[in-house]
């Protein structure tokens, strides 16, 4: 039993439980008592009697049983009842004994020290007695320090708190007596501890007639950790005291002030190891002006102060708000200002975020009817820096402006965020300015005031960090009179910088203006904060290193640089082009190329009559080339303008597809005399080559349509000519080409179409050789038709492969009084692979066009097949000849068949290509020669090995 341990409260609750638990035993055999032992016989024979008897029996043994239970539980009870209140009585004798010999060992071993320092090894510091009496000092080795006493006095000083040994916190700090500062904190713990909290500012005694009312004391700084724990807060500034009544008789001015605010305390240092910095204490209110018609002024607001920096590692005390400003006093008074925020603390040396600043006190209210100027708002703090680690602390908010009668005053500026990391961190948002103040109640004219800047943001780490965004701009204040102004809207901040790595800050949102009055004028917006610059090796664009990021896209263009920029080295796509159509000849940005990785930007589209901008290159390693942009179309005038030239398609680099080329521009209208005509389209762009590894070329831009002139005397434009396919790298298709333009129509003579591009090239090792563009058709006329655009020719195959077939002839414009018109040749077939493929099939040659009058027009020639591979491949057929044209004109002729194209011949291997059919005659109208029909083209020879030659057509 020398082991056993007694709670005398757990046997308490122990009897007590026991004791419900007997009770609701007992309650139960009660209720069971009168049921069993009273049991009727089922039936009134021997047996039934005789079971009834036996279970009566039983019960009324039970319940004597029961009954001797009870008995002992309730002894049990008891017994623990007692055991339990025996149990306490020796504890309360015990512990008597042991607190004295607690405190004579405590006596022993503090009495050494108290000789030799003056303070314990172990034990808490006495707290002070008598007014501004600082607090003991804390144990040697444990121990809290002491709590100053209060000044309660005026003019006497609160009394510091003590300081900890190594392991405690420091002691309170006193309060100030009546305009007396509060006392500091007393330091924490060597080893381990948090600082004491600064005491309170005594307020500031009131002034007698004819006097200022006096300051409020400032508040006690907050106690500082030691190696490890949290610096204390600092301590409240006093409120100002109350101006006195001025002396003067009726209408004398008394020119009373009322007391300013005391300042707030600064918040402790944090632990050197680790530990965060003490808040700084918030600046005192200014004090009330006295009695109304007077023109006293009220106090000005205390500053906020600032918070405590960390060690190595913490965040930074938050900085003190200012304290309002005090109301004023009278006519022809003032409110006083509002107290500037605190600072916030610096974080950590190694890691921590800085404190945030401390908001700007409100000005003071001009209350009574006649008070000219409410008290201008005081300045948010500024946020605290991080350590190497960390991010910046945010500016603190610009208090409001007070109310007014007559002149609204400012709101105070923002505070600046703090800086980011030095290695790593993001800076902090800037502070929102404060708003002006508003028109008192009863006020009738009133100028409003302007409205506070709001704070920049801070720069971010060098290494990685974004900037942080300033702070908006306040609003103006509203006008009270019909006649005058409000006031204007603050700047937004300035956004912070990146450094190496990181987005730039936004800039602040500009502050509203005020309302002005009916006959007066509104307040001008602020202006808006500037973004801050983005970081040097990414995040930064256009700005960064050699023009261009690390990582990321680049920037589209703008007015000012039309060519996108070009994307990240390692990856990112380039900036789209700048869009030109809205402006006259001016032509389209260039697309911007992308480094290892990523897609080229699109070429911008050119304005009136001016080229679309080049499509920008795809990535070295991988990517797809841009788009070219469009042309513009021409411009209307004497002459027609042309349409701009479609952008080429942009490059791929080792893997990727080329970009298309851009369209060409419409031909603008003629507007002048006699023999004036419309503008030619403008050329497509050239398709993007594919990649040298992999990837198919990009398709040519379709020509742009000839400017129409369908009314006398005027001559249309020409359609421009289809853009080429691009050729293709190792691996790939060749890219299309693009129809040419259609001529335009034309009063006097219609525009002859444009050439069809021509197809690309496939790879050099596989891939298909790509289709040529169809020549465009010529424009109608009454006098001259204009004639098909030639077809493109098709694109070669590389080693392997087959040519691409030539592209058709555009059929000739109509005619109704003269002037036949011809139709376009048909495009060349593409060349077989180099080692084996087919020739490509040539082009139809276009049609000749009807006339009305006098002779059609005649046929296109077809375009000649290609030629076979070197070792194996059949040349391609010639293309059939275009048919001429027919005319009703009983004196006319028709017009000429075009001849067809030569077959393609064979090389080592292979049959020839047949040679196309001469296109049919054009009949004439019953008076004139029909035209001649085209002759046939010659089949290819055969390969030199073996092969047929092809058949004349």
């Amino acid at each position: 039993m020398s082991y056993v341990i007694a709670a005398p409260e757990l046997l308490a609750a122990a009897s007590t439980d026991l004791q419900s638990i007997g009770s609701s035993l007992s309650r139960a055999s009660a209720a069971a008592s009168a049921p069993t032992t009273e049991l009727l016989a089922a039936a009134s024979d021997e047996v039934s009697a005789a079971i009834t008897a036996v279970f009566s029996a039983h019960a009324r043994d039970y319940q004597a049983l029961s009954a001797h239970v009870a008995a002992f539980h309730e002894r049990f009870v008891q017994a623990l009842t007692r055991s339990g209140a025996a149990y306490a009585a020796a504890e309360a004798v015990g512990a008597s004994s042991l607190q004295g010999v607690q405190q004579d060992v405590l006596g022993l071993i503090n009495a050494p020290t108290l000789a030799l320092l003056g303070r314990p090894l172990i034990g808490n510091g006495a707290d002070g007695t008598t007014p501004g009496a600082a607090g003991g000092a804390g144990g040697l080795l444990y121990g809290n320090g002491g709590n100053g006493a209060a000044g309660m006095n005026p003019g006497v000083a609160g009394g510091a708190g003590g300081a900890a040994g190594l392991i405690g916190n420091g002691g309170i700090g006193g309060a100030g007596g009546a305009g007396a500062a509060g006392g500091a904190g007393g330091h924490g713990g060597w080893l381990y501890g948090n600082g004491g909290v600064g005491g309170q500012g005594g307020a500031g005694i009131a002034g007698l007639a004819g006097f200022n009312g006096a300051n409020g004391g400032a508040g006690g700084a907050g106690g500082a950790a030691g190696l490890w724990g949290s610096g204390g807060a600092g301590g409240a500034g006093g409120t100002g005291g109350t101006a006195g009544d001025h002396t003067g008789g009726a209408g004398v001015h008394g020119g009373i002030t009322a007391g300013s605010g005391g300042n707030g305390g600064i918040g402790g240092h944090g632990g050197w190891l680790a530990g965060d910095g003490g808040a700084g204490g918030h600046g005192g209110a200014g004090g009330d002006g006295s009695s109304p018609n007077r023109d006293n002024y009220g106090g000005v607001g205390g500053v906020g102060g600032n918070g405590g920096a960390a060690g190595l590692i913490g965040s930074g005390g938050a900085g003190g708000n200012g304290g309002s400003g005090g109301p004023s006093g009278g006519y022809q008074g003032s409110g006083g200002n509002g107290g500037d925020g605190g600072g916030g603390g610096s974080g950590g040396w190694l890691y921590g975020n800085g404190g945030a600043g401390g908001h700007g006190g409100s000005g003071g209210d001009a209350v009574f009817s006649g008070s000219l100027f409410g008290g201008a708002g005081g300045a948010g703090g500024a946020g605290g820096a991080a350590g190497l680690f960390g991010d910046g602390g945010t500016g603190g908010v610009g208090g409001a402006g007070g109310e007014s009668q007559y002149y609204s005053s400012s709101g105070g500026a923002g505070g600046t965020g703090g800086a980011g990391g030095r290695l790593i961190g993001n800076g902090g948002a800037g502070g929102q300015g404060g708003a002006a103040g508003a028109p008192a109640a009863s006020a009738s004219f009133e100028i409003g005031g302007a409205g506070g800047n709001g704070g920049a943001g801070g720069i971010g780490g060098w290494l990685y960090g974004n900037g942080g965004a300033g702070g908006a701009g306040g609003a103006g204040g509203a006008s009270a009179s019909a006649t005058a102004s409000g006031g204007n809207g603050g700047n937004g901040g300035n956004g912070g910088a990146a450094q190496l790595i990181g987005s730039a800050g936004a800039g602040g949102k500009a502050g509203a203006g005020g309302a002005g009055g009916a006959g007066g004028n509104s307040g001008a917006d602020g202006a808006s904060g500037i973004a801050g610059i983005g970081g040097r090796l990414y995040g930064g664009a256009p700005l960064e290193i050699f023009g261009r990021p690390l990582i990321g896209d680049g920037a589209d263009g703008d007015p000012s640089h039309p060519n996108g920029y070009d994307g990240g080295w390692l990856y990112g796509n380039g900036g789209n082009g700048y869009d030109n159509s809205a402006n006259a000849g001016v032509a389209g940005g260039s697309g911007g190329s992308a480094g290892l990785i990523g897609n080229g930007g699109f070429g911008g589209a050119g304005g009136a009559g001016a080229a679309g901008g080049t499509g920008g290159a795809g990535g070295w390693l991988y990517g797809n080339g841009g788009a070219g942009g469009a042309g513009g179309a021409g411009l209307a005038g004497f002459d027609g303008g042309g349409g701009g030239r479609g952008g080429a398609g942009g490059p791929a680099g080792w893997w990727g597809s080329g970009g298309a080329g851009g369209q060409g521009g419409i031909g603008g209208a003629p507007g002048g005399g006699k023999g004036y005509a419309a503008g030619n389209g403008g050329n497509g762009g050239g398709g993007g080559a594919g990649g040298w590894l992999s990837g198919n070329a990009g398709g040519g831009g379709q020509g742009g349509a000839g400017g129409d002139a369908p009314v006398a005397p005027y001559f249309a434009g020409n359609g421009g000519a289809g853009g080429s396919g691009g050729g293709a790298g190792l691996l790939g298709a060749g890219g299309a080409g693009a129809a040419g333009g259609a001529g335009g129509i034309g009063y006097n003579g219609g525009g002859h179409g444009g050439h069809g591009g021509n197809g690309g090239y496939g790879g050099w090792l596989s891939g298909d050789a790509g289709a040529a563009g169809q020549g465009g058709a010529g424009g109608h006329s009454n006098y001259h038709g204009g004639s098909g655009g030639a077809g493109g020719a098709g694109g070669a195959a590389g080693l392997f492969g087959d040519g691409a077939a030539g592209a058709a002839g555009g059929d000739g414009g109509q005619t109704v009084l003269y002037g036949p018109s011809t139709g376009g040749s048909g495009g060349a077939g593409g060349a077989g692979g180099w080692l084996v493929g087919n020739g490509g099939t040539g082009g139809r040659g276009g049609l000749g066009a009807s006339a009305t009058s006098f002779a059609g027009g005649s046929g296109g020639a077809g375009g000649a097949g290609g030629v076979g591979g070197w070792l194996f491949g059949a040349g391609g057929g010639g293309g059939a000849g275009g048919a001429g044209g027919a005319t009703p004109d009983p004196l006319g002729n028709g017009g000429n068949g075009g001849n067809g194209g030569n077959g393609g011949a064979a090389q080592a291997v292979g049959d020839g290509g047949d040679g196309g059919t001469g296109g049919s005659a054009g009949t004439n109208g019953g008076g004139g020669n029909d035209g001649v029909d085209g002759l046939g083209g010659v089949g290819g020879a055969g390969g030199l090995l073996t092969g047929a030659p092809g058949t004349d057509g």
